[in-house]
């Protein structure tokens, strides 16, 4: 039954995708503008007018895939019921192409990228060949001549790409209403198609922007045309300030500007709300159908976590490495579960009062049910603080810091475990990036010691840092290492530390002197809440159903009682400010109930009182030990040199033959690129493969950083 319904959710959300993607490929066909005017003709003497239609197809396809997604997720198991074999689809999700510049692509994300490119080709050919049939009509207001019309035609096009983009410009950073998680990908790996489709955005809007300057430059119209606001068809000068605020947004977001000037980036990014009203002006109603799906539900998505932040928790505890690394301990509901690999966003309001990062959770919620920790190296302005801070001196007599507030976003991560249905895992990490490793590394022991069977029997973890004190963040797998029992599930680390050498050291010895952890504990009292995570799936879905419904009828409100006294839409010149106001009003007044509803549940859910936490509770697998053994010995270190994934992979393959292996990584973009590329020849090796079943590397990048 669960299999059937499952099955059924899947293709319902494949028409609703095929048939919002068919809309964009008719759009610009001649067929379906004639069609269209005498369908929203008819639709404006209904109660919902025509911008209930546009609504219905343009947008709401998009906010019912979202609807049944969560439906989906949450009837999807979050463990395989049974280890998967090697899918026909499997090559598609491995590295296809692997460049210094534009990092590695996988074959789907290729195909994904070709069809966009043939998209945006299509749409510019189709609008420019009708409007190059229509020669003579621009003459009225300009007086261009042909190659001046042209030049026009294809400026005024260009907007119409950046508005492509602009529809699925928001997708991509969805946290819990992430569309993306239908298809697997998480939202720090999803962060990256943003910053694409932005780059494209603004390329395409430059574009459009200056042509059109440039022709009113030629035909000195520069100063009529600028400041216009006028009452129908397009406003100038809001199209003038949507393209300098996405300017300045897309310039503060480069990398250089965002690693060294943080907070510039952070700020000017909140501009988008002056950009998005402007482009409702500019553009009118009826384009902003085309992107609203993207908004409305960033909007809801935002509201959502503006509550869930709005409850302040405070941390534990704290645990000093001598990496100059922290890792906090957070009280969690112990109802709440999450997958390994999920990251949570954090605000210190002690250090800012605005700023908040991301953080791999380093912690297992099958291990630690009612805490939740992340490690977080001191590298930047805002960790150097922290740092500090946890570091500082406690008061006189105190065997307890201040207590210090915390603002808690997430978990956000994947709906499954899906490393569990590999036979063997291959884990690559460089630096801090190690700490989305020890929570899955947590929770396979964790199955193990339930008596379950279904995880990879053969695990490798490749640990590449700079110091031997980089050693000491190991700390939380260390009984995992020591402790294996029998053949069912075996663990190899391999440690290379690259700027040090020290002959003779092994991983127990360097474990042992690393293993003396500065614990810090914090005042608890008054403590109130704890980590409770975003809504239920399926509320989610009620939210969103809900919001979409009010949008729909505020929005016939006012089409009743403000738009239908003016023209007819077959008979208006332009879309108006009046009209863009009206939805924006609507879509207000939907963000409002969707906060009450919202606020309404989070209070039901905090209504249970939270159980007694103590900062310095036991907390299982994860506390330091210096106990160790002749087990430690087995594993290898080495000094003064980067690890040879070459001659990793070929002994990885000897151990694990015929057998399907999941290869994660998680570091800097040079060894992401290394992996991915020894990755594609294994299993360009596996396809050319004779008769010798050879194991099937299945590529997996993870981000630490965004």
């Amino acid at each position: 039954m669960a299999k059937a319904s499952l099955l059924i959710l899947k293709v319902l959300i494949l028409l609703l995708c095929f048939g919002w993607l068919s809309l964009w490929l008719l759009k610009p066909t001649q067929l379906w503008t004639k069609k269209w005017r005498q369908a929203e003709e008819r639709a404006s003497t209904t109660v919902f007018g025509y911008n209930g239609l546009d609504f219905a197809v343009y947008t709401f396809p998009v906010i019912a895939v979202a609807i049944i997604g969560f439906v989906y997720l949450e009837l999807k198991p979050r463990e395989p019921r049974s280890r998967q074999g090697r899918s026909p689809f499997t090559s598609l999700s491995n590295a296809l192409v692997v460049n210094t510049y534009i990092g590695v692509l996988s074959t789907l994300e290729i195909i994904a990228i070709s069809l966009f490119i043939l998209f945006l080709a299509w749409t510019f050919y189709t609008r420019i060949s009708n409007d190059f049939k229509k020669m003579a009509m621009p003459a009225k207001s300009f007086h261009l001549n042909e190659w001046q019309f042209k030049f026009f035609r294809m400026a005024t096009r260009c907007g119409l790409l950046a508005e492509a983009c602009l529809a699925l410009l928001l997708l991509p950073i969805l946290r819990g209403m992430a569309i993306f998680r239908l298809l697997g990908i998480q939202f720090e790996a999803s962060v990256r198609y943003h910053i694409w489709l932005g780059t494209a955005m603004i390329f395409f809007a430059t574009l459009h922007g200056a042509g059109t300057f440039f022709i009113w430059g030629i035909k000195n119209h520069i100063q009529d045309e600028m400041w216009k606001w006028q009452r129908t068809n397009r406003i100038y000068l809001a199209g003038e300030i949507t393209l300098i605020t996405g300017l300045l947004i897309w310039i503060t977001s480069l990398p250089q500007v965002r690693r060294m000037r943080f907070e510039i980036f952070y700020y000017t990014h909140h501009l988008y709300a002056v950009f998005l009203l402007f482009f409702l002006f500019h553009g009118g109603d009826r384009h902003f159908y085309m992107v609203f799906p993207g908004i409305f539900l960033f909007g809801l998505d935002k509201l959502l976590r503006i509550i869930q932040s709005r409850l302040t928790t405070c941390i534990l505890s704290a645990r000093v490495f001598p990496c100059k690394a922290v890792e906090l301990i957070l009280p969690k509901d112990p109802r709440l579960k999450y997958a390994p690999t999920s990251v949570i966003f954090l605000k210190i309001p002690t250090l800012s009062k605005f700023q908040w990062h991301s953080f791999s959770i380093s912690s297992s919620s099958s291990v630690d049910h009612n805490t939740i920790s992340v490690i977080i190296k001191s590298e930047g302005r805002w960790t150097n603080s922290l740092y500090n801070l946890i570091q500082s001196e406690p008061d006189a007599e105190a065997d307890q810091r201040n207590r210090i507030p915390v603002a808690v976003e997430g978990p956000y991560g994947p709906a499954s475990m899906d490393f569990l249905r590999y036979d063997s895992l291959l884990l690559v990490a460089g630096g801090i990036g190690v700490t989305p490793f020890l929570s899955i590394l947590q929770e396979i022991a964790s199955s193990q010691s339930r008596g379950g069977n279904n995880f990879p029997s053969r695990i490798q973890l490749i640990y590449t840092t700079k110091k031997c004190q980089d050693i000491s963040l190991l700390n939380a797998i260390v009984p995992l290492l020591r402790d294996q029992k029998g053949e069912q599930l075996h663990v190899k680390l391999k440690v290379f530390i690259t700027q040090e050498v020290q002959s003779g050291a092994t991983v127990r010895e360097l474990i042992t002197e690393f293993s003396q952890l500065q614990a810090v504990n914090f005042d608890t009292k008054g403590l109130s809440s704890a980590i409770c995570g975003p809504e239920h799936l399926l509320w989610m879905a009620t939210i969103t159903g809900i919001s979409s419904i009010v949008f729909l009828f505020s929005l016939s409100f006012f089409n009743h009682f403000f738009l239908r006294p003016t023209r007819k839409p077959s008979k208006q010149k332009g879309p108006t400010s009046v009209t863009d106001l009206l939805l924006m009003c609507s879509f207000i007044i939907s963000l409002i109930c969707c906060t009450l509803l919202a606020v309404i549940l989070r209070w039901r859910k905090l209504r249970k009182e939270l159980s007694p936490i103590s900062g310095n509770q036991d907390r299982g697998m994860r506390r330091s030990s210096t106990e160790t053994n002749r087990a430690l010995e087995e594993h290898d270190i080495h000094f003064g040199r980067r690890p040879n994934f070459q001659d990793i992979f070929s002994k990885f393959q000897d151990e694990t033959s015929g057998s399907y292996i999941g290869v994660y990584v998680c570091g800097p973009e040079t060894m992401k690129e290394s992996v991915a590329s020894l990755c594609k020849l294994n299993s360009q090796g596996f396809k050319k493969g004779g008769q010798k079943k050879k194991p099937c590397f299945s590529f997996h990048s993870l981000n630490f950083t965004l």
